[in-house]
C-alpha cells in the first residue's frame, strides 16, 4: 500500500490523497460503506460499485468469524471471491465488540471471552487470533485488536485500557509481521489510537502508535456518545501527532457534518453505519438537508427525492412514492433509501476532494455544514 498526497487546503488541514493497493486505487478523503457480514445491507455489489461508486468497503471480523466462518471463507478463496467484490476491503478487528458486547464479555491480559449473540456459545479472541482471522478473511486493511472505551469513562479506566491496547498492539504486530499475506494480495496492518477524551492519554497513545511506523494509522474510541466538540478536539490533537504522509482513518464517524469537519482536521478515511441504518428507518440524507420520509408532509410531494443525487432512483422517484413504499413496508423503499444515502456520502467526500484540490475547501465546508444539518 502506497499513499501519496495530491493537494492540500490552504485554510485547514484537509488534504486530497491517493491510496494505491493491489486491488485498486482509493481517492481520499473517502467514506467506506459498512458491510458487516459480507453485505452492505440491501445493496447488490454491482449497485455498490456502479451507482454508489464505493471504492472500499468495511466488514467485521467478529461477525464473519461466527458466520459463515473462517473455513468457508478460506475455501472460497477469501472474502472478495466469496461476495464477488474485487475492490479493497477493510475489516474491524472485533475490538468494537469488546465495547458493544460489554455485558457478555470478559477482558483479561491474554484476550477477550465473548458470549455469542447468535447461540450463546463461548468465543475467544486474542490479539494473535483476531489478526489471524482477518488474514484468513482476506482483508486488504487489517485492524489492531483493541478495547474501545465507553463514554463517559473514568480517567483510570481509560488509562489502563489504553495501556492494555498498546500491549495487545505489540502482539498483533509481532504476529502479523511473522506471516505472509494470503490469496496473492498484499495486506496492511493499522494500529489504533485510544485514550477516551483525555488529552494526556490521547497524546500518549498517538505517540506510541506513531512509533510503530505502520503504513497507515487509525483513531478509535470516538463517536461513542461524546459531544461533537470533544470529537473534534481529540481528532485535531491526534492528527497533529500522527504522520502527515500516511492515511489517517477515523473509525465510526459519522454524520455528514462530522465528516466534513474532520476532513478539515486532517482525516482521510471514514466509516459509519448511519447512512445505511438510518435509511432503513426512513431517514434520508440529501443535498438540501435531512428528510424523514415517513412524515405525512411528503404524502403528496411529487418532487424528486434529491435532484442533485448521483443515484438514478433518487432523481427518478418522488418523495410521495418513497413514502408510500415505507408505508406499505415494501423492501424496495429501504433499498432506494439506502442507495440514496450511500451515494450522498460518497459524493460528499468526492466533492470535498475536488474543493481541496481547487483550494477552497474551508469556505465550501462551512456553507455545506449549515445546509446539510437542516431538517426539512
Amino acid at each position: 500500500m502506497v499513499f501519496t498526497i495530491d493537494g492540500k487546503d490552504k485554510e485547514s488541514s484537509a488534504r486530497a490523497g491517493l491510496i494505491n493497493t493491489d486491488r485498486g486505487q482509493i481517492e481520499t478523503p473517502i467514506f467506506m460503506p459498512v458491510g458487516t457480514i459480507a453485505t452492505v445491507k440491501g445493496v447488490d455489489q454491482t449497485i455498490l460499485e456502479d451507482v454508489v461508486k464505493a471504492q472500499i468497503i468495511l466488514a467485521n471480523n467478529y461477525h464473519l468469524y461466527l458466520r459463515p466462518g473462517l473455513d468457508v471463507l478460506e475455501e472460497a478463496g477469501g472474502i472478495h471471491k466469496f461476495m464477488n467484490w474485487h475492490k479493497p476491503m477493510l475489516t474491524d478487528s472485533g475490538g468494537y465488540q469488546v465495547y458493544s458486547l460489554s455485558k457478555t464479555r470478559k477482558i483479561k491480559e491474554d484476550g477477550v471471552t465473548f458470549t455469542s449473540h447468535i447461540d450463546g456459545s463461548k468465543q475467544y479472541f486474542s490479539p494473535e487470533s483476531a489478526t489471524e482471522a482477518q488474514r484468513k478473511i482476506g482483508a486488504d486493511f487489517i485492524m489492531a485488536f483493541d478495547e474501545c472505551t465507553p463514554y463517559p469513562c473514568e480517567f483510570k479506566y481509560a488509562k489502563n485500557s489504553m495501556k492494555l491496547t498498546h500491549r495487545w498492539l505489540k502482539r498483533c504486530i509481532q504476529y502479523f509481521d511473522s506471516k505472509e499475506p494470503l490469496y496473492g494480495h498484499g495486506q496492511s496492518f493499522l494500529p489504533i489510537v485510544q485514550g477516551s477524551v483525555y488529552k494526556e492519554l490521547r497524546i500518549d497513545s498517538a505517540e506510541f502508535i506513531e512509533a510503530q511506523d505502520r503504513k497507515a494509522n487509525a483513531i478509535g474510541g470516538l463517536s461513542v456518545g461524546e459531544p461533537h466538540e470533544l470529537l473534534y478536539e481529540m481528532t485535531e490533537l491526534v492528527c497533529g501527532i500522527l504522520s502527515a504522509d500516511k492515511p489517517r482513518y477515523l473509525m465510526g464517524v459519522g454524520t455528514p457534518e462530522n465528516i466534513l469537519e474532520c476532513i478539515g482536521l486532517g482525516i482521510d478515511m471514514f466509516d459509519c453505519v448511519l447512512p445505511s441504518r438510518n435509511a432503513r428507518h426512513g431517514l434520508l440524507y440529501t443535498n438540501y438537508g435531512v428528510i424523514n420520509i415517513k412524515n405525512k408532509k411528503w404524502q403528496r410531494d411529487f418532487s424528486m427525492i434529491d435532484d442533485k443525487s448521483t443515484s438514478p432512483s433518487s432523481r427518478n422517484y418522488s418523495k410521495a412514492y418513497l413514502r408510500h413504499l415505507f408505508t406499505v413496508k415494501e423492501q424496495l423503499g429501504k433499498q432506494i433509501a439506502t442507495v440514496n444515502n450511500l451515494s450522498f456520502y460518497l459524493n460528499l467526500v468526492k466533492q470535498a476532494r475536488m474543493k481541496i484540490l481547487e483550494g477552497n475547501f474551508r469556505s465550501w465546508k462551512d456553507e455545506q455544514v449549515k445546509i446539510l444539518s437542516q431538517r426539512l
